[in-house]
């Protein structure tokens, strides 16, 4: 499976929800930066450090999500055999891909009924991070990310479901950890930079761009699976090819 471009599909589809969710995620950060200690308000580095500690720990929810849904995935298909369990992975990567790239591309409905999936685990984690404000220290920054790591969102969902279709908790966990990495520039943005990307981003040209490169991803993944497939057969005595390349000789 083309596991390399399944990475880059996942940073993508981050890149993207880091600004389709800028209103939540930038309410956020407002909230963190806000009630920082005045002696790190004044430092714009320190600032930036701690907002770093923030995303670096949403990032690892995202990753331990991954390596969760991935675990469960392994458990499943160790009951299947491995070639059937492969074509299944690699066409439910590449329809959930196909889904992602209309969706982003603003060609297929929204994703929101996805949001309720999280809600009853959010209830119980939100009281947790309200009590780390205000943030005191860049350990209870990265606390306040590994909490918010866990709001509801149809993105980080549908990159869960995406990478349900890793097979295994460590490239499931490799899908996430991309994922969060392609929220990172937007949501560490600051200033003109974050203005600039966050428009540059919500343009609809922009947008069917970012669609159309995850639907080339799905198609790509189709592609090798229809190679390597024709190679298998190929291969195998006793098929039409292989009979053939003997008769010849």
């Amino acid at each position: 499976m083309p596991v390399d471009i399944n990475y880059f599909a996942a940073f993508t589809l981050g890149l993207f929800a880091a600004v389709h969710c800028w209103g939540m995620c930038g309410g956020i950060i407002a909230a963190l930066a806000l009630n920082l200690p005045e002696s790190v308000r004044r430092n714009r580095a320190l600032t930036a450090f701690y907002i770093l500690a923030y995303n670096l720990g949403r990032i690892s929810s995202y990753t331990l999500a991954g390596v969760i849904v991935g675990a469960s995935s392994a458990f499943v298909f160790s009951y299947i055999d491995p070639r059937s369990g492969h074509l299944f992975l690699v066409w439910f990567s590449s329809i959930i891909l196909l889904f992602l790239g209309l969706y982003i591309a603003g060609w297929l409905a929204h994703l929101n009924q996805l949001e309720k999936i999280g809600a009853g685990l959010w209830k119980r984690l939100q009281p947790l991070g309200k009590r780390l404000i205000p943030v005191r220290s860049p350990a209870h920054a990265y606390a306040f990310g590994l909490i918010w790591g866990w709001l509801p969102c149809g993105l980080v969902y549908s990159a869960l479901i995406f990478a349900l279709s890793a097979g295994t908790a460590r490239e499931a966990a490799m899908y996430m950890f991309m994922y969060g990495l392609g929220t990172l520039p937007a949501v560490m943005g600051a200033g003109l930079f974050t203005g600039f990307s966050a428009g540059f981003l919500r343009r609809p040209s922009v947008r069917r761009v970012l669609g159309l490169i995850l639907i080339g991803f799905a198609a790509w993944n189709v592609y090798n699976l229809y190679t390597s497939d024709h190679a298998h057969h190929a291969s195998q005595p006793g098929t039409p090819d292989s009979m053939q390349h003997s008769h010849h000789h």
